[in-house]
């Protein structure tokens, strides 16, 4: 149990910094193979119907979870083999440098004026009409979007590794993929698309408040975070994103939310740290390097918790052990 432990801790820092240095390939990348899987799945069972769509997200995300739990059955007993698996797996489900990179992408586009670089570049990073965007509307998307995939691409990702390890960072990442697949509220997968929504919710859940809290903690506004995200967080539709977004907001002193057009629909959310200023170009690296911050304290806090647990437990099993070496002690004089 100590070496599995340890093992996680680091595979899981070998896997961060992976991805700090060498960001998601253009091609080949396992979570797009998945997506492609996902997609001929999708195509032979869609039905407009909650039924077929829950199992689709069964097949899909069960089977990756089940094939990462075989290959991490089969090194567990390898301490060597386990810590690559587990840099390599981190290093495939997180996106924190590749998020980055879009978002700057964009930033860099609307510094220079070129807005038909901008429009091209934003649906790298979230699912908005670009064309129905000026640019300092492309500016709230790019802040939004790097608030929500921080918690989505990094933080969340390395929960469920804490929690679950390989399997459980696999599964996470399946869930989140198929959510960003199917789960959205367009006529074709309004029904097909609905079990993967609501688990994407309930998977996401740790993971968002965690990050919430670490950009209280990370913010150059502690008490505007703190302060935006309660006042603020439960309104967003998404409860996940709702909390991630407002802290952001808060913490670099601007204002999310509003009026957006996204899968050829118009939507009015609510504004986030209505007091504050729109958020401008600038606002886009400042969002980004909070974002690199959070997602450090989330692998340093995820891991002195596995960590922690597994002190704990061997803690317990001393204790029983001595605990029945005493009794055996005392029937034998």
């Amino acid at each position: 149990m100590r070496g599995e432990h340890a093992a996680y801790a680091c595979g899981a820092t070998l896997g961060f910094l992976g991805d700090l240095l060498a960001a998601d390939p253009r091609r080949g990348h396992p979570v797009a193979a998945f997506g492609r899987a996902a997609g001929a799945v999708e195509h032979r069972l869609w039905r407009d119907h909650r039924g077929y769509g829950a199992a689709h997200t069964a097949l899909c995300a069960g089977g990756a979870a089940a094939a990462a739990a075989l290959l991490h059955r089969a090194v567990r007993h390898r301490p060597g083999a386990r810590v690559a698996l587990t840099a390599a797996t981190v290093w495939a489900v997180l996106g924190g440098t590749s998020l980055g990179r879009e978002a700057r992408a964009v930033g860099g586009a609307l510094a220079a004026g070129d807005l038909d670089v901008a429009r091209e570049r934003l649906p790298h990073l979230c699912g908005r009409d670009p064309q129905a965007l000026d640019g300092p509307q492309m500016a709230r998307a790019v802040v939004e979007s790097v608030a929500e995939n921080t918690s989505d691409a990094v933080v969340g990702a390395l929960v469920w590794g804490a929690l679950g390890g390989v399997p459980g960072m696999v599964a996470f990442r399946a869930v989140n993929t198929l959510d960003a697949m199917v789960g959205h509220r367009s006529r074709r997968y309004r029904r097909f698309g609905w079990a993967s929504a609501r688990l994407d919710d309930v998977v996401g859940w740790p993971g968002s408040r965690l990050t919430a809290a670490l950009t209280v903690l990370a913010g150059p506004d502690r008490r505007g975070a703190l302060r935006a995200w309660r006042a603020d967080g439960s309104a967003h539709p998404s409860p996940n994103a709702g909390p991630v977004e407002a802290s952001f907001a808060g913490a670099l002193g601007v204002r999310l939310g509003g009026t957006l057009a996204y899968g050829g629909r118009v939507e009015h959310r609510p504004v986030l740290n209505g007091g504050a200023r729109p958020p401008g170009v600038s606002d886009i690296d400042r969002a980004v390097r909070l974002s690199r911050r959070v997602g450090a304290l989330a692998l340093a806090t995820t891991v002195a918790g596995r960590l922690a647990v597994g002190a704990a437990r061997r803690t317990a099993v001393a204790a029983r052990s001595t605990g029945a070496g005493s009794r055996q002690t005392r029937r034998t004089r």
